[in-house]
C-alpha cells in the first residue's frame, strides 16, 4: 500500500515538457536553456514556467530561445530579446525598474499612508475623549434627562 502512494505521488509531480527533439547537443548550453526556462512564463498557462508546459506557446518560446543561445547570445540578451518580443509578462520574476517600480512601492506607501490615517483618526478621537470628560451637565440638562428617562 505505501508503494502504491509513493508511486502516485512520483506521478503527481510535475514533469518538464521539454520534448527530446528540442534538446540541444552540447549539454552545456542545454543546461543553460533549461535554468533561463525556469524563469520564463508561458503566456497561455499563466503561472507556468516554459520548462513545465506542453502548450504549442510555451514550445515555440522554448526553441526560440535555444536558438538564441546557440547563436551566442548571452543569457541576458536571450532574455531581452524575448522579453521585447512579449513583454515583461513573460518574466516570472518581474523586474524593480521602470513602471513595475510604481507596483513595487504601492503597497508599503499606501500601507503606511492607511497608517498615518489611522494614527490621526485615534489622536482626534483621545482629543475629544478628553475635552468631554470636563463638561459636566447644568441643572437644566439634568431635568430634562430625567424626564426623557422617566416616559
Amino acid at each position: 500500500m505505501k508503494r502504491l502512494i509513493l508511486i502516485l505521488m512520483l506521478l503527481a509531480s510535475p514533469i518538464l515538457a521539454v520534448q527530446p527533439d528540442e534538446v540541444l547537443d552540447d549539454p552545456v548550453l542545454e543546461q543553460r536553456a533549461r535554468d533561463l526556462s525556469t524563469g520564463l512564463r508561458c503566456l497561455v498557462c499563466r503561472n507556468e514556467s516554459i520548462d513545465e508546459s506542453n502548450a504549442e506557446l510555451a514550445r515555440d518560446l522554448r526553441l526560440l530561445l535555444r536558438e538564441r543561445l546557440v547563436a551566442g547570445d548571452t543569457d541576458k540578451e536571450a532574455i531581452a530579446f524575448i522579453v521585447d518580443r512579449y513583454g515583461e509578462y513573460v518574466l516570472l520574476k518581474p523586474t524593480t525598474t521602470g513602471s513595475n517600480l510604481m507596483l513595487w512601492l504601492a503597497g508599503p506607501i499606501m500601507l503606511l499612508i492607511a497608517a498615518a490615517m489611522g494614527w490621526s483618526f485615534l489622536r482626534k478621537r483621545s482629543r475629544v475623549q478628553a475635552s468631554g470628560e470636563n463638561e459636566a451637565l447644568s441643572e437644566a440638562e439634568k431635568e430634562r434627562l430625567r424626564k426623557i428617562l422617566e416616559d
